[in-house]
């Protein structure tokens, strides 16, 4: 019984420091988002230039509610913040997970959070760069003089920024695949056998992730969490035999 109850306490402590770090990630995008409100009409227009660029001439942006603008320029520096506070967030987590972690491993908190960031910003890239052009010219392509478009400034933010956090998300995949691989969910062989299986997970995912039901936001999705998959397995395959190396190496130093 006795230790049971030290099982629930060590669980509960483990809840405590999780409740701790979420609130400090809260502060720390609370703080960033603070700083960007400043700037929010400004971030507003380089967030609003991949549509600007495609409408015909002398079509603005509009907006149907009072205090729209307002609670634009709002979640825009929130977002922001977000993207700001992010590598502090990976910070926090890492902390979190720090003492399940082998030795060899602790030392990578700089090159995880690293990449991690790393990722997360190129697929915010990746969807401002490459899918918001390609998405928004095919959508535009009916437009015609008796048919132009009135783009609503609140469906747009909230459209681009779910897009860039979504792509950031799928980003991701061979990091959380690592990270639950090391944890000890799954091992390498478990994903390689799995891998017809997450092709159609992929679709599915990024049918649930996009917003519009097209066919080219769900590929443009789907097809980069397809390749960081196969990279996530390549990457879990060496941190892996890394375990394996050290763990060897430690039993034959505690044999000696």
């Amino acid at each position: 019984m006795t230790d049971d109850i030290e099982g629930r306490m060590g669980f509960f402590e483990h809840l405590e420091e999780l409740r701790k770090r979420l609130i400090r990630g809260v502060i720390a995008i609370v703080l960033a988002s603070g700083v960007c409100i400043a700037f929010s009409e400004k971030l507003f227009n380089l967030l609003s230039a991949p549509i600007v660029a495609l409408l015909p001439p002398g079509t603005p942006l509009v907006f149907i509610q009072l205090t729209a603008p307002f609670f634009v320029y709002l979640k825009v520096a929130c977002i922001t913040g977000f993207f700001i506070a992010f590598p502090y967030i990976l910070y926090e987590l890492w902390q979190f997970i720090h003492p399940g972690l082998h030795p060899h491993e602790k030392r990578m908190a700089v090159p995880f959070i690293a990449i991690a960031a790393g990722l997360f910003y190129a697929g915010g890239a990746f969807a401002y760069f490459m899918v918001f052009p390609a998405a928004f010219k095919f959508f535009l392509s009916y437009v015609n003089p008796e048919l132009m478009p009135m783009i609503d400034i609140r469906e747009y933010v909230s459209l681009v920024t779910l897009l860039m956090l979504a792509f950031g998300a799928v980003f991701e995949t061979p990091v959380v695949i690592v990270f639950l691989g090391l944890l000890g969910l799954f091992d390498s062989t478990f994903l390689k056998r799995g891998r017809r299986y997450f092709i159609v997970l992929a679709f599915v995912i990024a049918a649930m992730l996009t917003p519009t039901p097209d066919v080219i936001n769900q590929t443009l999705m789907a097809v980069p969490m397809l390749l960081f998959y196969e990279i996530g397995i390549w990457a879990l395959v060496f941190f892996e035999r890394k375990r394996e190396r050290e763990l060897a190496r430690e039993a034959s130093e505690e044999a000696e």
